[in-house]
């Protein structure tokens, strides 16, 4: 066996008694690559991002420890991988690939950012970890921003950052009574408890996921000169310091595809493909609304023409509903130290279709570092029987880059200077606080249609009298109504404040001389 190995419609991920392909054309009906710490599963990662971008399929995937970095550098030729090459039938071939790093923080690629409302109140609410209520709130708020006509017509409903919806939570507290009688009911203590939980985020780095210009998901999809898809490395060694934000963006990551993306059907190779790196993260304590929507992303993006791939340690973090949706397998050793430990083994030698030449459950404690069982779909999307596999080396570099290689490939990309000077746009914070400052109009003076009372006269019981009538209208001669200058700055805001209050004590004098001349009039006094 000869170079041959490596072939234009399958990825050559190894060999066992014969060599071990991942078909391309399978490559969206989704996989899953688990084994303990230390086992290979970032090189086994490596391995099928690398045949992906050879046969031209951009790539996303989140680099946990710093060390797929290294896809950017070429490998070097050490003996134990030339070795390991030699053995499986091929030469020894470095090689590199064009990389995109992406860091939502800004610190070690571009920044990637969303909007509040994109986001949505359910992703939004997990990211917070709201409770029912809380969650409640927030849909309140989304519903509110919705309907009003002011937010409305801004960009992306006036919900772009953080400051936006803290202000609309602060707006909707002041207006509790008119909100909670049309939306349900806004309680003071609940927005607190929401705002400190934003508050938490915001000094967690959050804050910066949420802004303009929003990720465009046709910049995840791009190719090289050469045709080889790009591959967009996010780093996520400090987002994993706050593992509810990342578990939340890679989430929202894939439901922006699963909504934005037209139906292609199956087709000869994705269009792109994702890996989940401690997927673990994204079902831990997950409610079941959440969980639903992550099982329906999974098992319809796939005629998106994306393929996702979960990397986790144990098979037993998949729910079972999503795990039934991961065809293709690689699985590294597990360790059997505690009873649930040999569950877990159990659980994993029962997903493969058993090869009889194999006692899969124990072989699975047996694979020592580079060695995996494998099964991936064949023929008409069916599994193969699993096999004991030497993993083939990757091309590239095996570890990091340093930090003058990652500028230098950052200093290259092709979306350089697109994301990289946040904006910050009209939104719901300056709206609602104009809308805060700005005095409600006043009500015309005159009759009704129908030769009523004027439509300031003051009614039965609504505690307004008529030194508030006269006080209003002299206020307007004194403060001025503004109308005819558009909106009015804060200094003509206090002026007419002032006017009013002094008008309305003017008016109270005036309003007792008129009662005492009607009633003198109808008595025959003066």
């Amino acid at each position: 066996m000869a170079d041959d190995v490596f072939q234009d419609d399958k990825i050559f991920i190894g060999k066992s008694g014969k060599p071990e392909y991942l078909a391309l054309k399978f490559g969206n009906r989704h996989g899953l690559v688990t084994g303990a710490t230390g086992t290979g599963k970032t090189v086994s990662l490596q391995v099928m991002a690398e045949g992906f971008a050879r046969a031209g399929v951009p790539v996303f995937a989140a680099d946990i420890k710093g060390d797929l970095s290294g896809i950017a550098a070429a490998g070097e030729a050490k003996d134990f991988l030339v070795k390991r090459a030699s053995d499986l039938g091929f030469k020894y071939q470095p090689d590199e690939f064009s990389v995109i790093f992406w860091d939502l923080f800004g610190e070690q690629g571009h920044p990637i950012r969303t909007t509040i409302m994109e986001m949505g109140p359910l992703l939004l609410s997990r990211m917070l970890n709201l409770n029912d209520v809380q969650e409640g709130l927030i849909n309140i708020a989304f519903k509110y921003a919705d309907d009003d006509p002011q937010l409305g017509q801004a960009d992306s409903n006036g919900l772009v950052d953080l400051k936006d919806l803290r202000e609309l939570l602060n707006y909707l507290s002041k207006n509790s009574k008119d909100i909670s009688a049309r939306y349900g009911n806004v309680a003071q203590a609940t927005v607190g408890s929401v705002q400190r939980a934003l508050l938490i985020l915001e000094n967690q780095g959050g804050a910066k996921f949420f802004g303009e210009p929003a990720l465009d998901i046709n910049d995840l999809m791009k190719k090289d000169r050469d045709g080889r898809g790009y591959i967009n490395i996010l780093a996520a060694d400090k987002l994993m310091e706050n593992p509810q934000l990342y578990a939340t963006f890679l989430l929202w990551l894939l439901s922006e595809l699963f909504e934005k993306l037209p139906e292609v059907g199956d087709l000869d190779k994705p269009k792109l493909v994702f890996f989940f790196d401690e997927a673990h993260l994204l079902f831990n304590d997950a409610p079941p609304a959440l969980l639903t929507k992550i099982e329906q992303v999974v098992r319809l993006i796939r005629s998106k023409g994306v393929g996702v791939f979960f990397v986790t340690q144990n098979p037993l973090d998949v729910p079972d509903k999503v795990l039934a949706q991961l065809g293709n397998r690689i699985q590294h050793a597990l360790r059997a130290f505690t009873p649930r430990d040999q569950k877990a083994v159990r659980a994993a030698a029962d997903t493969f279709r058993p090869n009889p030449k194999l006692d899969t459950a124990q072989v699975i404690t047996e694979l020592g570092k580079g060695e995996a069982l494998v099964s991936f779909l064949e023929g008409n999307g069916t599994p193969s029987i699993v096999e004991r596999t030497m993993i083939a080396p990757p091309a590239a570099r095996i570890g990091p880059v340093t930090p003058e290689e990652r500028k230098a490939v950052i200093a290259q990309s092709p979306v350089r200077g697109r994301y990289d000077q946040a904006i910050d746009p009209e939104s719901a914070y300056e709206i609602l606080q104009r809308r805060v400052q700005e005095p409600a109009g006043d009500t015309p003076s005159g009759g009704s249609a129908a030769g009523g009372p004027p439509a300031d006269a003051p009614q039965p019981g609504s505690g307004r009298g008529w030194g508030d009538v006269v006080g209003g209208v002299l206020g307007s001669v004194l403060g001025g109504s503004g109308s005819s200058r558009g909106r009015m700055t804060t200094g003509e805001v206090v002026v007419r404040q002032v006017a009013r209050s002094v008008a309305s004590q003017v008016g109270t004098q005036v309003g007792r001389a008129l009662i005492r001349g009607v009633l003198g009039s109808l008595t025959g006094r003066r």
